[in-house]
């Protein structure tokens, strides 16, 4: 049983709608994964109290 695509403009634009924003949240899944592994990969600086004359 196969669905039949709607052919009115409503129709075709809820599946715009939808393939628009399903690519939004893949592009912002990939985003926060790549901005997570970058946060790792920059090593930390131990605290060091700073010199004093």
């Amino acid at each position: 049983m196969t669905k039949k695509i709607p052919s009115s403009l409503g129709g075709k634009a809820a599946m715009a709608g939808a393939a628009i924003g399903s690519a939004a949240i893949a592009a912002a899944l990939l985003y926060a994964s790549k901005r997570k592994d970058k946060a790792a990969e920059t090593p930390q600086r131990p605290k060091t109290p700073p010199e004093t004359d």
